[in-house]
């Protein structure tokens, strides 16, 4: 009889301190999960924290320096002068764009280039003489592809303003090869060189896996050819 109570004391004993096992593992899962939780809200906290701050300093920056571009754009002497602040004055608000993710398709892109560019020629008193093709897809660019084609058009457009004493700035539009190609092409002098501006464009094509030259442009000017491919699935 005493042998039977052992055993089942020790039965009781093992079920319970099994049963104790299991609380134990369950209540770690538990704790576990709750500090998951915690360190994705402090994150989720500290993420949205920074970008208010960030957009408050964008804010601030854009509020500041667009005051004293604009100020500059007015007061300037000459069209190239005011020309290279108002340019500069696009690159933060581009900056400011980019960091709010600003979203785009190819058309949206490409209509607010032929806007900027037909506000910058105007103002500098070049015609400009917009061409672009039927059925060019329009797929959505990553903000970094579309900051790389404002920037090269805007690169392109500033050498015609600032250097080639052009008449007249032609901008072809076309889609080839699974490729968008962009041409640009001035009646002044020719510009293409080596310096920062030119390398800044080289690098940008890059990072659009595109291609990028000079050549003589019909009118005795230059020609800027920029091609490269759209996203997969976009012809």
């Amino acid at each position: 009889m005493t042998a039977l109570l052992l055993a089942v004391f020790g039965a009781l004993l093992l079920a319970l301190a099994a049963s104790w096992r299991r609380e134990r593992q369950a209540h770690a899962r538990t704790l576990t999960v709750l500090e998951q939780e915690r360190a994705a809200r402090e994150r989720e906290i500290g993420e949205r924290a920074a970008a208010q701050e960030r957009e408050r300093i964008y804010h601030d920056l854009h509020d500041d320096l667009g005051a004293k571009l604009l100020g500059l754009i007015h007061t300037a002497t000459t069209p190239q002068q005011a020309d290279q602040a108002r340019a500069v004055l696009q690159d933060l608000r581009d900056t400011v764009s980019r960091s709010r993710g600003t979203p785009g398709t190819l058309a949206d892109v490409l209509a607010d280039i032929r806007a900027e560019a037909r506000q910058r020629l105007a103002a500098a008193r070049i015609d400009l003489e917009w061409r672009e093709a039927d059925a060019i897809p329009d797929p959505p660019l990553r903000t970094e592809q579309s900051l790389h084609l404002h920037r090269i058009v805007r690169e392109a457009i500033s050498n015609t303003i600032r250097h080639a004493e052009a008449g007249s700035l032609r901008v072809r539009v076309d889609w080839r090869n699974d490729e968008l190609r962009l041409e640009l092409t001035d009646d002044g002098h020719r510009t293409a060189g080596d310096g920062r501006g030119t390398r800044g464009m080289r690098q940008r094509a890059q990072e659009l896996a595109g291609d990028i030259r000079w050549t003589e442009g019909t009118a005795g000017g230059t020609k800027v050819v920029l091609a490269f491919p759209l996203p997969a699935g976009a012809g």
